[in-house]
């Protein structure tokens, strides 16, 4: 048995709405170790997006957590966290990649700025360290002439460049733990591909642990550890991928 990096007990997450709590996750449990990779499949509004905002503990002022709901990373209950003890971990400790990279990054400043926040924040680096750690980790996830992107707007990238950005400023701080949220929903198959590997890669390479949020058996196949399938808010099955 390897390092246990995370474990979800029975999280059980709910939204106030006119006519009561609706239930979108309805008592998840599992563990994930350093190094692996759990694939979370399942069909649009099985509970996927609902669960990693759960776990990165980034809901909205309607959500309900159920009693005995535990989140625990690094042996710390997230449950038990001010919001700016959880700010001070998302970065260094867990990060996330959300689906579409057209609204994941801030239209108004440069690639650069970007990354350099997080950086500056968490690590308190200065900034002309920062804007040269900003280029390495644009290299890293094999974005062309980043020492040029490095001072460009979203805008001036596509989809797929977006995307490896979003990726950069997620695994700038080295976490433990990275959840990517169906980081290939708005791309095309072949940068879909790519994006996967490098995810896989970074995983590998960096020796951390990732959630792979997805509704596509296909995309699992042979990047992930295990797979659990998630059905009206629950895990209704969990294997390892052969």
């Amino acid at each position: 048995m390897g390092e246990t990096i995370l474990e979800v007990t029975n999280q059980r997450t709910a939204f106030a709405t006119g006519r009561g709590l609706l239930q979108a996750v309805d008592g998840v449990s599992f563990t994930l170790e350093r190094g692996k990779i759990l694939g979370v499949v399942g069909e649009s509004g099985s509970g996927k997006s609902v669960l990693s905002r759960s776990i990165m503990r980034l809901l909205p002022g309607t959500a309900v957590t159920g009693p005995g709901s535990r989140v625990v990373l690094n042996g710390q209950d997230l449950m038990q966290m001010s919001e700016g003890e959880l700010r001070r971990l998302r970065g260094p400790q867990m990060a996330i990649v959300f689906q579409d990279p057209m609204t994941a990054l801030n239209p108004v400043l440069t690639i650069g700025k970007q990354i350099s926040e997080v950086l500056t924040f968490h690590l308190k680096m200065g900034k002309r360290d920062a804007r040269r750690k900003a280029v390495e980790l644009l290299r890293a996830v094999g974005l062309p002439q980043p020492d040029v992107r490095v001072d460009q707007y979203p805008h001036q990238l596509s989809g797929g460049m977006r995307q490896r950005v979003a990726i950069a400023i997620a695994i700038a701080c080295e976490p433990d733990l990275l959840i990517a949220d169906e980081p290939t929903t708005a791309l095309d198959v072949t940068v879909q591909a790519e994006i996967l590997d490098l995810l896989q890669r970074m995983v590998r390479e960096r020796n951390m642990a990732m959630v792979l949020i997805t509704h596509d058996m296909g995309m699992v196949a042979g990047r992930c550890d295990e797979v659990a399938e998630m059905y009206a808010g629950r895990i209704v099955e969990k294997a390892p991928v052969t």
